[in-house]
């Protein structure tokens, strides 16, 4: 790069006054061939001088601008390289997001739903279309009803039977969603040896299965709303802090063991809401990425786990009353008040995988000015 500059200098071509005539300190007219400066190359790291002819044509003069020009678009080539350079590379064939656009000056930004190893075009147009989605369902609140009374007293029995503190309304409160052994150790503090957590998070789910005497209840309309979803071939997935034994013992019951495809329990992953993780690991058992997957919860702690994993959200007001759960991208009181073009829309190209048209500015604030202090002598 440094001989390139070096060859298109201002030292080895025309000077700063050009072709245009110009005055010395004595006001007399002088041609530019007099005061050009003599020619330069850069060979080797050794300067040579030359003289040039100084009759000069309107050809030479075009020669002369064309290889300026030329010089100029070199090196903004090699600037532009060096750039590309300076960026971390990227593995294409890594699975793992580095979280950098290796072009980010490009536009528009690679599509993360296109994959170019499918050789047959169609589906990769449908790849990109908003028809490519998956559903994350929560299981207790969504698909069934859910009865939050039977949680608080399975607390407080196990508490009860280990001689501990029953816990109060807002620590019950905070440990909702979360795995039995991370509520234990992180939040009751009951204990940290692993085969105690084990031996206490057994005795809970046991407690709460004798008092729920295996009934479960459909929510009304999720039925039918997962009906829809298996007519148009959208892939599922259920996710759920309860044992797997128990949970897959529950679908059977219910008969709905043919709609999932996935099935995500307490042992498959190892902390709960508002941690991701769940909603991570189902996403990938379906072969979707994050952004193309929707979340179906009922709970703040769902809708902030499933926008830290980069998804949409759907949150029925079970539980919560709708106000609450603002944060979500959609609030519903019943599942069968959704259609699929609403799923769609949540899912069209317009989402953040493919970036924003736009970025976002931000606004200074106006500095208040105080007009309560008025001067004692106004007065």
């Amino acid at each position: 790069m440094a001989e390139s500059v070096a060859a298109a200098s201002i030292l080895g071509h025309r000077p700063v006054c050009g072709g245009y005539l110009m005055r010395d300190v004595s006001i007399k007219r002088k041609s530019w061939n007099k005061t050009r400066f003599p020619a330069i190359e850069f060979l080797g790291g050794r300067i040579h001088v030359f003289s040039k002819p100084r009759n000069k044509s309107k050809a030479d003069g075009f020669l002369l601008l064309s290889s300026i020009k030329a010089l100029a678009v070199e090196i903004t080539r090699e600037v532009y390289s060096y750039r590309e350079e300076k960026l971390p590379k990227r593995n294409d064939n890594s699975k793992t997001d580095g979280g950098f656009d290796p072009r980010p000056w490009l536009w528009p930004p690679i599509n993360k739903a296109d994959n170019p190893s499918l050789h047959n075009p169609l589906l990769r147009q449908e790849r990109m279309g908003c028809g490519w989605l998956g559903a994350i369902f929560e299981w207790e609140g969504v698909l069934i009803e859910d009865n939050p009374e039977f949680e608080k007293q399975a607390w407080l029995a196990l508490s009860q039977e280990e001689g501990k503190s029953p816990p109060p309304a807002f620590i019950l409160k905070r440990i909702e969603g979360m795995k039995n052994e991370q509520a234990i150790s992180e939040v009751l503090c009951w204990s940290r040896d692993p085969a105690q957590l084990r031996r206490m998070a057994n005795r809970k789910e046991q407690i709460y299965h004798a008092l729920q005497d295996g009934i479960y209840r459909l929510r009304p309309g999720s039925k039918e709303f997962v009906s829809v979803l298996m007519h148009y071939e959208i892939p599922m997935a259920l996710v759920s802090m309860r044992p797997r034994k128990a949970l897959e013992s529950a679908i059977g019951t219910i008969g709905i063991e043919n709609n999932f495809s996935v099935i995500v329990a307490a042992e498959d992953v190892h902390r709960g809401k508002p941690d991701p993780e769940m909603f991570v690991y189902a996403a990938q058992l379906l072969n979707y990425i994050p952004e193309r997957c929707i979340v179906f919860g009922n709970s703040n702690q769902t809708v902030e786990a499933a926008h830290d994993a980069r998804m949409k959200c759907v949150a029925v007001a079970s539980k919560h009353p709708v106000f609450e759960l603002g944060a979500a991208d959609l609030v519903v009181r019943r599942l069968d008040e959704l259609s699929v073009v609403d799923l769609k829309n949540l899912a069209d190209i317009e989402s953040a995988e493919f970036g924003s048209a736009e970025p976002e500015v931000e606004l200074e604030e106006e500095k208040d000015s105080n007009t309560s202090c008025v001067d004692a002598s106004f007065w």
